[in-house]
């Protein structure tokens, strides 16, 4: 296993600085639930969101996108062939785009299947949770539905090995996060446990993560940097007093968001 390397806050600096400055125009489609907090989100860090779904739509916004989204969680068939055609353009387009595998694993076989063949479309970054990276690659994994109970500690091999494969960034996100190009390993730490008690910060750290890689080619550190700011947003939000403030204390301290953090 390679050595890990703890990411260095202060790195993460002018990959934030960079969103606000390009306000990239992300893609987004992502699951029915979180769609609203995810846009705000986005526009909380100076991105630009859309979520352009029709059939008719999806490829050609993919080549005017400056990234691309897909998160998988409340898939159907309709929505399926919107992310398979999206994907396709992206890797035709060179788009840089992550898959946010949402509750991927043997229990779900359909969306599963769908996961696996969205990977051949070379996705720029898998963010995913560690019962999520371990399932995707085929291994064993533990989850009650979107929520995995596997440590990110044992899916690191998992993450490593897809990140080889599909020669792709591979971000684990829990307790602690790690992220892989899959020689070099970077772990981001902090946070709050109110972060897994809000519904959407993981899909919407993904959608993060497509902003910074849309405007860096060092995708590695920007997923990092992407990880490091929603760890650090959770410190600063869970000064509020119930998880109702604590949403919105996200996209307030989002929005605030300086070096001096």
């Amino acid at each position: 296993m390679s050595a890990i390397k703890l990411f260095p806050s202060h790195d993460a600096i002018p990959f934030i600085e960079q969103v606000r400055l390009q306000r990239p125009l992300i893609h987004c489609i992502t699951n029915d639930v979180v769609q609203n907090f995810t846009a705000n989100v986005l526009l909380a860090i100076g991105a630009s969101p859309a979520m352009v779904v029709a059939e008719q739509e999806v490829e050609d916004f993919v080549a005017v996108a400056s990234s691309l989204l897909i998160n998988i969680g409340t898939i159907d068939s309709q929505s399926a062939k919107r992310m398979l055609l999206a994907a396709a353009k992206a890797k035709q387009t060179q788009t840089p785009w992550v898959l946010d595998p949402v509750a991927v694993g043997a229990a779900l076989k359909y969306r599963t299947e769908i996961a696996q063949q969205l990977l051949t479309f070379s996705p720029s970054v898998i963010r995913g949770n560690a019962s999520e990276i371990l399932a995707l690659s085929g291994q064993q994994s533990s989850s009650k539905g979107p929520d995995g109970l596997d440590s990110t500690d044992s899916a690191l091999n998992a993450a490593k090995l897809l990140a080889e494969k599909y020669r792709t960034i591979v971000a684990i996100t829990g307790e602690i996060d790690y992220v892989t190009d899959g020689k070099q390993i970077y772990s981001i730490v902090g946070g709050d446990i109110a972060l897994t008690r809000v519904t959407g910060t993981g899909c919407s750290l993904s959608a993060m993560v497509a902003a910074f890689i849309a405007t860096s080619k060092d995708r590695l550190a920007a997923t990092a940097s992407a990880c490091f700011m929603m760890k650090k947003v959770g410190e600063l939000a869970n000064k509020q007093s119930g998880l109702g403030t604590f949403a919105m204390a996200i996209i307030d301290q989002l929005s605030l968001f300086n070096q001096n953090h």
